[in-house]
């Protein structure tokens, strides 16, 4: 890859988790029962993919403890905290304990955004691993149903003993550049006014500077090189990881795939710098998306 630009790595979006996931612990079902039963757990408790938060002026996680998680909860280790204390998530009904205690269940992206960096990530661990449970119950090789083992890192299968872990799907999004413009573009799908940066899965047999290339190709018909990685983020809807670039344009020609996009444009960074104030004729996505880390760091190159 050519460097583009100097700079140092950026923080994004749920990333920074402070939780140690302590692989080690993992493997050994006694540490997982030492650690469930250690005073100081707490459970993140994830109601239909939506995580039990306060009610006050600056939300946060409530961590329950292990009376309130039924015992056939489906759950999952996320770690040791910084005082080594064990934090886990459960996929359980939050109506009861908010009936008696209080709290609200939100959207996952919703709650994201309102938490400080790091505790973020926490939400994006635990959604992806219990929506990855939940969507893989059966063997992919013989349909036998499968069971949990590795604190949640893996399902087994006791039929023809095959081990399955979590997927995570390859995203590569980036911005095109030419002069002093960027390529951005809206999907039908996207909020009214919003413009973001091109994206696509990485195919099978694909690099991410060919998947880079590919995607601006068929998307918008622009040429590129010169692919820089920038940065990435899990992005856990349900099991992406971003994986942002920048890529030098050979021209300004557009020739849009309808399908993908309804509008492209080209856009100097005064436009960038406007779209994320809030004050020009687009809109940028949120801080949580790895597409505002892509803005950012142009405007910072």
């Amino acid at each position: 890859m050519t460097k583009l630009f100097a700079h140092p790595t950026p923080r994004v979006g749920l990333t920074g988790s402070p939780l140690d996931r302590a692989d080690h612990l993992r493997r050994r079902p006694e540490d997982m029962a030492r650690l469930q039963a250690d005073p100081s757990a707490r459970w993140l408790i994830m109601d239909e993919l939506k995580p039990l938060m306060s009610e006050d002026e600056h939300p946060h996680i409530i961590w329950s403890p292990a009376t309130d998680i039924p015992d056939d909860a489906p759950m999952v280790f996320l770690g040791l905290n910084p005082a080594g204390e064990p934090r886990f998530a459960a996929s359980t009904s939050a109506a009861a304990l908010i009936a008696a205690h209080g709290g609200q269940l939100l959207d996952t992206r919703a709650a994201a955004q309102l938490l400080p960096h790091g505790q973020a990530a926490i939400l994006a661990q635990s959604r992806s691993l219990l929506d990855w449970h939940a969507r893989h119950g059966h063997c992919a090789v013989c349909g036998t149903a499968t069971q949990p083992v590795k604190a949640g890192y893996a399902r087994r299968c006791p039929g023809c003993h095959a081990e399955h872990f979590p997927r995570t799907d390859p995203v590569v999004i980036m911005l095109a550049l030419k002069g002093e413009y960027a390529l951005v573009g809206r999907q039908s799908g996207f909020p009214p006014g919003m413009y973001s940066a091109l994206a696509g899965f990485i195919e099978p047999g694909e690099s991410l500077e060919e998947a880079v290339a590919r995607e601006l190709h068929e998307e918008a018909g622009i040429i590129t090189t010169d692919v820089q990685y920038l940065a990435s983020q899990p992005w856990p809807f349900p099991s992406s990881l971003m994986i942002a670039c920048f890529a030098q344009a050979q021209g300004y020609k557009i020739t849009l795939d309808l399908d993908e996009l309804e509008e492209a444009r080209w856009v100097t960074k005064a436009e960038v710098q406007a779209a994320l104030d809030g004050t020009g004729d687009w809109l940028a996505p949120p801080p949580l998306a790895i597409a505002h880390t892509l803005f950012t760091a142009w405007l910072a190159s």
